[in-house]
This record gives structure tokens, C-alpha cells and sequence, in this order.
């Protein structure tokens, strides 16, 4: 785009993420019931009853990235467009084809379907082999939520995609919706980065993970900075929104002095970022899908795997509302652009000014759910310590690796209050499968917090006190969403033990 130009040729151009007019969506009439089992894939794979299910591929396809095309997975419905959106009281009933010429198995990040169908095969959902197709089908948890591999490092080349599930409240805000997807981009394999990051030379120096120095740029793409703490594993050749660099931007049309929601995803891989729009406010409305009491601010941290949705007021008269999203510990940005009929669009610098500073908990601390866990004293307590480093490249929770995990073992109906405490250099965002928890204390603080399913736990002896109900039997990993942690050890399980 040329400053000074209007951008009517995005306008007319086929987008890969249409963003649904306040108009535009029905309500369904759909009975939610309770979940079913994943039907069996390939040849022996059973019809579900009820409603036909909601397509979804998993594919392979390329993309251009600066000017370079790429190729990558995706996860797309029938029309095309990245993921699924559904309406109020429509059952999660989905058939998952896999085009991807490889195996996979799709996580449904946010969601709270039975054990079975949580997409994780180290805990006994079914992988789908490459040419076969599994069949899901639940009630879903309203909310802004998103869908990625946890097979491997899939994840990292794009198998990832938006979930949205609208609940009855979103019919009566007046506001248009927009949903962003934010991603780490590379070039190169992701076993390629992750071989870099474990081969990475390291020099004993104190106070320093891994023996890096502020700002130090390694080889194989290693990144850290940021005054003895390491903020970034990889340097990566592009960021993006919705699949598009600030070279070429997508660019929402809004009404005039409209209100627009929010929908942002951080499905980057080892990237958190800052949110800003260009000097305005904007409102929280939820936080990973769950409402929270309104807070305005200009910048908004996001840790990987979180969500965040915010409610922005479009100036009066019309004009312009760049949504971006700043690496953090870099100038690297990314993001999309609002306009309104008319206004012209000016061209954006992928780099921003300065340099951002870490991520840390300044929104977290101000959040408070808008629908609370109800009192109650806990029945199980975990303290759980974070830790690792950067040489040798291995990220551990209480000392254990994966392979040698001890899980949290807890039981239906419990009170269940976890500490984390983190003996690393680096952030580590904190997410639990199959649940969603109340932030009850940061850094030792009391708090009344947000409903979340992944917290940043900060560095530097940082400390996140959460609490969940135990409300969903079955084997629910917990890890780090930093996906070249998560390789290298940090995940475990929370466990229940079987009734009687």
C-alpha cells in the first residue's frame, strides 16, 4: 500500500478470515447434550446421529510471505476459510479429514470435550492417519478459543487455526467481529530450529540462563535479550496476522464510528506479544473465552496460547485503528488494519520504534472474572517448579522430563489449588487441558482473577497460585505453550483417579 492511498483493491480481494457484520450470523436451534466418544476413522468409520457434522480439512498449502512462497499445513472448513465458527447452543459436531499427507491429531485449545476427543495422543485420543477422517462430537464452551496440532512440530508450520463458539450474549453486542490470528513464521523446518536451539554453545556466566549475555544473537536462529532474562528462543523470518506480514496487511472495512470486537489468538509458537492500536482504547471483554469485568487500557500483553478479547470504538467521522502485535524484547511487529468506508490506509513499518520490553503481568493483575469459581476450601494441593535453561536446552517440571513425569493426581469433584513456581531465566505461559482455572494469587498476591486455561508464570522465582474444580475424569496434560519447551520436557499430567 502507498501512504495516502485507499486500499480498494484489498477490498475486492478473496480473504482467507471474513469477519462476520453484528447481522451476519443466526442463532441455531441445536439441543446441547453430552459428549460422545471420537467415532473410529478410515474405512470402518460409523455415520454420527443427529446433525451433519461441520467439515473440517487438514490440508497442506502454500503461502506467500514477503514476496516468498512457503509451503505450510492448514486447517480449513468447507468454504474454505481457516477453522470453524459456530453458533449459540451448536453442538461441536465435526468430521476432521486429514489431507495433510501426514498424520495428526488436532488439540481443541479452550475446549472441554471428553477425554477421548481432546486430541492428544499421549493421553488416548486416537491419532488421525493421513487419508482418514475421526468424527468428533460435544457441547461446546462458548468463547474465543483456537484449534492446533499436538502431533510433533506441526504446530509451528501453521496447523493451527482460529475456534470460535459464540454464546447467546454476542447476539446483543452491538459490535462487528474480527478474528486475528497471530503466528511465528521460519523458512526453515521446525526440527531444524529445535536441533539449533539444543545445539546452541553456551558460556557459564552468572545470573545468565545458558550462559547468554543481553541481546545475543545465536546461531540456528536463537534469540535471547533482556537484562538476564531470555526472552525469545528463535529469531523467525516473518510474524504474522492471519497469515499476512505488515508488507501487506489485511485491512477490515468497518462501519463509521462502529464498535468492532476483538477476537485475538496467540497461536505463535515461542513468540509473546504486546497489543496496541495505535494510541486508542480499548475495553477487555474476556480473556481465554471466559468474560471478565470490563478494564480499559492502550497495551495488552499475550502470552502464547492465550487469548484476548477487546471491544475498540472506531474514531468519529471514520478513520483508522492499526491492531498490532510487538515481539517482545524486539522491534519486530505485526498486525492487521480497521478502516472505515473511505479512509485511507497508509502503509505500516513492520519495525517499530523501540524496542519492547518483556511481557509481564500488569493486565493479569487487574482482571477479575465476571463468573468466579464459587468459595470453597481446596480438597488437593500441588506446588509444581518450573525449570531450565538455555545449555544445556531442556525445560523441566519438577525436575522431570515427559518421559519421566510424575502426574498431579486429583479426584472427581475435588477443589484442586496449584503453585507454580519458576526457577528459570525465561516466562513460561502455563496451559491445562480439559479445564478452565481461576488466577487466584501472582507472585504470592491474593487475587479474585480471571478464568483462564494458560497463565504466564514469570521469571526470576515468579510465582502463579491457580485453582480448578475437578469436573472432567480422564488424563489432562499441562504444560508449557512455548512449543520447543513443551519438546524438550515441560508437561506433565493432572490425573484422576478412578472412582471407588
Amino acid at each position: 500500500m502507498e501512504a495516502g492511498t485507499s486500499d480498494t483493491s484489498d477490498e475486492l480481494r478473496t480473504n482467507m478470515y471474513p469477519n462476520l457484520n453484528r447481522r451476519g450470523f443466526l442463532v441455531s436451534a441445536l439441543v446441547a447434550a453430552e459428549g460422545l466418544g471420537v467415532v473410529p476413522s478410515g474405512p470402518t468409520r460409523t455415520a454420527l446421529a443427529g446433525p451433519s457434522p461441520l467439515l473440517l480439512s487438514a490440508t497442506r498449502r502454500s503461502l506467500d510471505v514477503n514476496g516468498k512462497a512457503a509451503s505450510v499445513f492448514g486447517l480449513t472448513g468447507r468454504d474454505g476459510t481457516p477453522g470453524l465458527t459456530l453458533d449459540p447452543d451448536q453442538r461441536f459436531t465435526v468430521a476432521l479429514e486429514n489431507r495433510s499427507g501426514e498424520d495428526t491429531i488436532i488439540h481443541w485449545h479452550g475446549q472441554t470435550p471428553p477425554n477421548p476427543q481432546d486430541g492428544v495422543e499421549e493421553t488416548g485420543s486416537a491419532i488421525v492417519r493421513a487419508g482418514t477422517t475421526s468424527d468428533y462430537d460435544f457441547a461446546p464452551r462458548p468463547g474465543t478459543h483456537w484449534m492446533h496440532s499436538h502431533h510433533g512440530l506441526q504446530e509451528q508450520s501453521l496447523m493451527a487455526a482460529p475456534l470460535i463458539v459464540r454464546g447467546k450474549a454476542d447476539l446483543s453486542l452491538d459490535a462487528q467481529e474480527v478474528t486475528v490470528l497471530l503466528h511465528d513464521f521460519s523458512f526453515r523446518d521446525p526440527a531444524e530450529l529445535l536441533r539449533g536451539a539444543m545445539t546452541m554453545p553456551g558460556m557459564a556466566m552468572p545470573g545468565m540462563a545458558g550462559g547468554s549475555m543481553p541481546g545475543m544473537q545465536m546461531g540456528a536462529g536463537m534469540s535471547m535479550s533482556g537484562g538476564g532474562a531470555d526472552l525469545n528462543d528463535i529469531d523467525y523470518d516473518a510474524y504474522l496476522a492471519n497469515d499476512r506480514t505488515l508488507m501487506d496487511p489485511q485491512v477490515v472495512r468497518t462501519e463509521r464510528s462502529g464498535r468492532v470486537r476483538l477476537r485475538l489468538i496467540n497461536g505463535a509458537t515461542s513468540t509473546a506479544f504486546w497489543i496496541e492500536l495505535g494510541g486508542a482504547e480499548a475495553t477487555v471483554l474476556a480473556v481465554d473465552g471466559n468474560p471478565v469485568q470490563a478494564v480499559t487500557a492502550r497495551r495488552f500483553p499475550m502470552a502464547q496460547g492465550q487469548r484476548l478479547d477487546l471491544l475498540v470504538a472506531m474514531p468519529a467521522g471514520g478513520g483508522v485503528v492499526p491492531v498490532l502485535a510487538q515481539r517482545e524484547g524486539d522491534r519486530a511487529r505485526t498486525g492487521i488494519v480497521l478502516a472505515s468506508p473511505a479512509a485511507n490506509v497508509r502503509k505500516i513499518a513492520d519495525k517499530a520504534d523501540a524496542t519492547a520490553d518483556a511481557i509481564d503481568l500488569s493486565l493479569e493483575r487487574r482482571l477479575l472474572a465476571a463468573a468466579p469459581l464459587a468459595p470453597r476450601k481446596a480438597d488437593a494441593r500441588y506446588r509444581v517448579v518450573l525449570s531450565g535453561s538455555m545449555q544445556p536446552y531442556e525445560w523441566l517440571i519438577d525436575g522431570r522430563k515427559w518421559s519421566d513425569h510424575k502426574p498431579l493426581r486429583v479426584k472427581q469433584g475435588q477443589r484442586v489449588v496449584v503453585e507454580m513456581v519458576n526457577h528459570s531465566m525465561m516466562a513460561h505461559p502455563m496451559h491445562l487441558h480439559g479445564h478452565h482455572f481461576q488466577v487466584e494469587a501472582l507472585n504470592g498476591h491474593p487475587l479474585r482473577g480471571a478464568m483462564r486455561d494458560t497463565v504466564l508464570v514469570p521469571p526470576h522465582m515468579g510465582s502463579v497460585t491457580i485453582a480448578f474444580d475437578a469436573d472432567n475424569p480422564g488424563r489432562w496434560v499441562f504444560h508449557c505453550h512455548n512449543l520447543l519447551h513443551m519438546a524438550t520436557g515441560m508437561m506433565t499430567e493432572v490425573a484422576y483417579d478412578k472412582a471407588g
